[in-house]
């Protein structure tokens, strides 16, 4: 019987050499991986939220949404089996001293403009480029696959827009028919031998920005939610705060309402919204593109099998039905390939209370992160 975790690869090998649009991706603690093929190289865009398929979007909402139909698509569900394996240092990728000054500029540009502008907090980010020729992709996703088991890892390809792929630990939103969830995920500090960690003020008044703007936004279209209690996740070698966000929608056709009213999210924005979306396109001088946008599944049929008691509670009873999904991520811990180079975006949050050396630093780990599974 033929290895699983080689089926995933050797596909993947072969779908890259055709050059068909293509997406594979794994949802987060999931052992199976999909795979999904356009038969076609046509461009497709999302004209609605009503639309069934696999949406790649970007940061600003103004641009388009691309979208492999699923019927115009063939897809593919295979187990996945991780590898134990090391990853190798690539600190030889270094970040040239130029970057550094830019971005501490830009920190201290938005940490003036929060103070003076009474906004609570801006997300700045920055791009950094790779100069690599031979890069392995196949590789490089099973690392991703290996490294990020708590991730939604994907890597996407369009002929006319390029290659992407990452591993965010970040959902901007999952439903099942009327019931969804989302989560404010926000603040960061490198994994030690626990996640039993003290958070600084600036961290979690971070985190509480992003959660209230969730409530506060789901208020205004009328949707009633639950909030968990915090908790500390581990992302890679990373750590973040995590609350849950659950509700349910009074019809399946609100996810457009519901997506529209939660992105961008302040957790890759800022608040208010707008002030910080401003600040971002006029002051980081490069296009974000795809980096903090979201995508993955749009309104796809799974059938679902359950259990259900009769009426005297003497035995079982097993039915079929059919369960609309949306399982959407926001588009962090990302990489563009194009030809010899490679490039990464990395951001962080900014308040009032920041300091642009740290902020600057935080983008540097996130980095090494990522530069740790190119192959």
């Amino acid at each position: 019987m033929a290895n699983k975790t080689n089926i995933v690869l050797s596909n993947l090998s072969n779908v890259l050499e055709k050059g068909n649009p293509f997406v594979f991706y794994r949802k987060p603690n999931s052992t199976k991986v999909c795979q999904l093929v356009q038969n076609d190289k046509a461009l497709h865009y999302l004209e609605n939220f009503n639309q069934k398929g696999f949406i790649f979007a970007p940061f600003n909402s103004l641009d388009n949404k691309i979208l492999f139909p699923f019927e115009n698509s063939f897809f593919l569900v295979h187990e996945y089996q991780e590898n134990c394996i090391s990853l190798k240092d690539n600190s030889t990728f270094s970040t040239s001293k130029l970057l550094q000054k830019k971005h501490f500029n830009l920190v201290a540009k938005g940490i003036a403009f929060i103070r003076k502008n009474k906004t609570s907090k801006i997300v700045l980010s920055r791009k950094e480029t790779i100069q690599k020729s031979n890069i392995n992709l196949v590789k490089t996703f099973e690392n991703l696959l290996n490294k990020y088991a708590n991730a939604f890892v994907y890597i996407w390809f369009h002929p006319e827009v390029g290659l992407w792929l990452g591993a965010t630990p970040e959902t901007l939103i999952n439903t099942r028919n009327k019931n969804f969830k989302t989560m404010a995920l926000a603040g960061t500090q490198n994994f030690g031998s626990s996640i039993n960690v003290k958070w600084e003020e600036k961290e979690i008044q971070e985190h509480q920005f992003v959660t209230d703007y969730i409530v506060d936004a789901l208020a205004k279209i009328n949707t009633p939610c639950k909030v968990s209690e915090t908790n500390t996740v581990k992302a890679g070698s990373l750590l973040h705060l995590h609350t849950a966000i659950s509700g349910r929608l009074k019809d399946k056709a609100q996810i457009g309402n519901l997506i529209k009213a939660l992105h961008p999210t302040p957790a890759v924005c800022g608040f208010p919204k707008e002030k910080a979306k401003a600040f971002i396109l006029t002051n980081e001088n490069y296009n974000r593109s795809f980096y903090t946008g979201f995508l993955g599944e749009l309104n796809i049929e799974v059938d679902q099998r359950q259990k259900k008691n009769n009426r005297r509670n003497i035995e079982n009873h097993a039915y079929n039905f059919k369960e609309i999904q949306s399982n959407l991520f926001v588009n962090l811990r990302c990489m563009q390939v194009n030809n010899k180079e490679i490039y990464l975006y990395i951001g962080g949050g900014i308040t009032k209370d920041s300091i642009p050396e740290k902020e600057y630093f935080e983008t540097v780990a996130k980095a090494e992160v990522m530069k740790s599974i190119i192959a």
